[in-house]
C-alpha cells in the first residue's frame, strides 16, 4: 500500500517537505491556491533530486508522485501524515486544523512547521487536540535533518511515536521537545545571534558578510559538529567543562552583549541592511544561491559521515537502512548511486580516485552477497584485493545516476576475479571497467588460506553462473 503525505501550504518550507516525502518513496498530495505553487515547488524538488541522493551509497527508494489538489479535502483523502505549512498567522493555522479534522483520518498525524506556536495554541478549539503536533524544520528540509517535534501537554503519545518513526523512516532526526516554549529551542538561539547582528551592523561595527564571515569561517564550523556544550567542553582542556565555565563565567556579567534590547526596527535600518546584503551577494540568483548552499551541505554531511559523527552517524545509519540485498540477476549490480560534488577535480568530472572507491564499494558488496560480511570479517575471513586494473572510457559529472555491473570471472580456492562496468543509468553508456583480484586471507595469521566453505561455493555458483 502507498505511502501517502499530505502538504498543506507550499512555500519554501512545504516544498522542502514534498521533495523530502517524494524522494523517499512517499506519494505527496499538496494543497495550495498560489497559481505558482506547482512551478516552485517543481523548482525546490528539482535541486532535491540534484543533492539528496548524493548523501547516499545506497539507491533511493522509488521516487513517489507529487500531485496538486484543488481543495483540503482532496488533497487529506487517505494521507497517513499532514504536514501544514501556511504563513505564521495564528487565526490561519487554526482555521486550517478545523477543515484538516473535518476531511482527514482520526489516526493521521497533523504537524505544523510553525517555528514559533506553541502546541497549545495550535490545538485550541481544535476537535480532536491529540492528534495535532508541531513538526518545525530547517531550510532546505531535504538537505538539514533535525525537525523539532513538539508535543504539548495535549498530544497523544502514540502521536508523537508514530510521527517519530515517520520522520526517522524519510531520513530525518525528530527531536523531541517534550516542554512547550516559544520558538522551541532552535529558533531561539538563532533569534539571539540574529539580534546581535543587528545592533553590530546598526552601530557601524560590522557589515553583513564580515558577520557571516565570522560565522562561516569561526565557530559555524564547530557548530555544525559539536554543538554548543561539547564545543566549550572542548575548549576547557583537560580540566573540562568545570575548567572553562570558573575561566569565562565572570564574562557574562561583563556588557559584552544587548541581547534584551533590540535595535528600532526602522526603514532605515532595513535599507542599511538590505543594501549590505545586495552588495554582499547580489550578483548572485536565488537558484544559484540554493545550489551553492546545497553543494555546500553535502560536502558537509558526506564528511561528517565519513568519520560516522553528528548528522553524518544519522545518515550512515539511514543509507544501511536503505540498503538491500542484491537482486539476483546476471550481471549483478553491486551499486546504483549519484555521483556526489565532493567527487569531482578541477576538470569538473569525477576523479580517478573515485572510481576506484566506486569499483571498491562493488566487490564489497559481492564479498556481502556471498557471505564474506562483517559478521564472517569479524570471525577473522576476509578478501584482500591484489590487483585492479581501471579503465577510464567516458567523463562522470556529479549528479549523474550510475550502476556497476559486476561478474565473477574466476572462482575457485582462495582466488576471486571480478570484472566490473560503471555505466550511466539514463543511456547505458559505459564509463569505466575494472579487472579486479582479490586473494582470500585469514585476518589472524594475514596469509592467503580458502574461504569457508559456505562462501566458496556461492563464490563457484556465482563463477558457474557468470561463465
Amino acid at each position: 500500500m502507498a505511502k501517502v503525505a499530505a502538504i498543506i501550504g507550499g512555500g519554501v518550507i512545504g516544498g522542502g517537505w514534498s521533495a523530502r516525502f517524494a524522494l523517499m518513496g512517499w506519494s505527496v498530495k499538496v494543497f495550495d491556491p498560489d497559481p505558482e505553487a506547482e512551478r516552485k515547488i517543481g523548482e525546490v524538488v528539482a535541486n532535491a533530486q540534484r543533492t539528496l541522493p548524493m548523501l547516499y551509497e545506497a539507491p533511493m527508494p522509488k521516487r513517489g508522485t507529487i500531485t496538486f489538489h484543488d481543495s483540503i479535502a482532496e488533497t487529506v483523502n487517505g494521507a497517513a501524515y499532514i504536514q501544514e505549512s501556511v504563513p505564521e498567522r495564528l487565526d490561519i493555522k487554526q482555521n486550517v486544523y478545523a477543515e484538516l479534522q473535518a476531511h482527514c483520518e482520526t489516526d493521521a498525524i497533523l504537524a505544523s512547521s510553525t517555528s514559533g506556536f506553541k502546541p497549545s495554541e495550535l490545538q485550541d478549539g481544535a476537535v480532536r487536540p491529540e492528534q495535532i503536533l508541531v513538526a518545525h524544520p530547517f531550510n532546505p528540509v531535504y538537505l538539514i535533518p533535525l525537525v523539532e517535534l513538539v508535543s504539548g501537554p495535549n498530544a497523544a503519545p502514540q502521536v508523537v511515536e508514530k510521527a517519530s518513526e515517520i520522520l526517522t523512516e524519510i531520513g530525518m532526526y525528530p527531536l523531541h521537545v517534550k516542554a512547550e516554549i516559544d520558538a522551541h529551542i532552535a529558533d531561539r538561539f538563532l533569534e539571539a545571534v540574529w539580534r546581535e547582528a543587528l545592533w553590530l551592523v546598526k552601530d557601524g561595527i560590522a557589515t553583513t558578510e564580515e558577520i557571516d564571515d565570522a560565522i562561516r569561517y569561526g565557530f559555524g564550523l564547530r557548530w555544525a559538529q559539536m554543538g554548543l556544550f561539547e564545543t566549550y567542553r572542548v575548549a576547557g582542556g583537560e580540566a573540562g567543562m568545570k575548567h572553562f565555565m570558573a575561566q569565562f563565567g565572570p564574562a557574562l556579567k561583563w556588557p559584552w552583549t544587548k541581547l534584551m534590547d533590540v535595535p528600532e526596527f526602522n526603514d532605515e535600518l532595513v535599507d542599511l541592511i538590505a543594501g549590505q546584503s545586495d552588495a554582499q551577494s547580489g550578483h548572485m540568483s536565488i537558484r544559484q544561491l540554493e545550489q551553492l548552499r546545497d553543494n555546500n551541505l553535502v560536502s558537509i554531511l558526506r564528511a561528517l559521515k565519513g568519520q560516522n559523527a553528528a548528522a553524518g552517524k544519522l545518515i550512515a545509519d539511514h543509507d544501511a537502512a536503505l540498503r538491500g540485498p542484491l537482486a539476483d540477476e546476471t550481471p549483478l549490480i553491486t551499486v546504483r548511486r549519484i555521483v556526489p560534488v565532493d567527487w569531482t577535480d578541477v576538470n569538473g568530472h569525477m576523479n580517478e580516485g573515485r572510481y576506484g572507491q566506486i569499483f571498491s564499494d562493488a566487490s564489497e558488496e559481492l564479498m556481502f552477497h556471498v557471505g564474506a560480511d562483517r559478521d564472517y570479517i569479524a570471525a577473522g575471513n576476509s578478501y584482500f584485493t591484489a590487483e585492479t586494473n581501471i579503465r577510464y572510457i567516458m567523463e562522470t559529472h556529479a549528479g549523474e545516476e550510475v550502476i556497476v555491473e559486476t561478474r565473477v570471472a574466476q572462482g575457485e580456492g582462495k582466488k576471486l576475479r571480478l570484472m566490473h562496468e560503471m555505466k550511466r543509468t539514463r543511456d547505458g553508456t559505459l564509463l569505466a571497467s575494472c579487472n579486479q583480484f582479490l586473494l582470500h586471507v585469514s585476518l589472524e595469521t594475514r596469509k592467503s588460506c580458502s574461504p569457508l566453505p559456505n562462501v566458496l561455493a556461492a563464490v563457484e555458483a556465482l563463477a558457474a553462473k557468470h561463465a
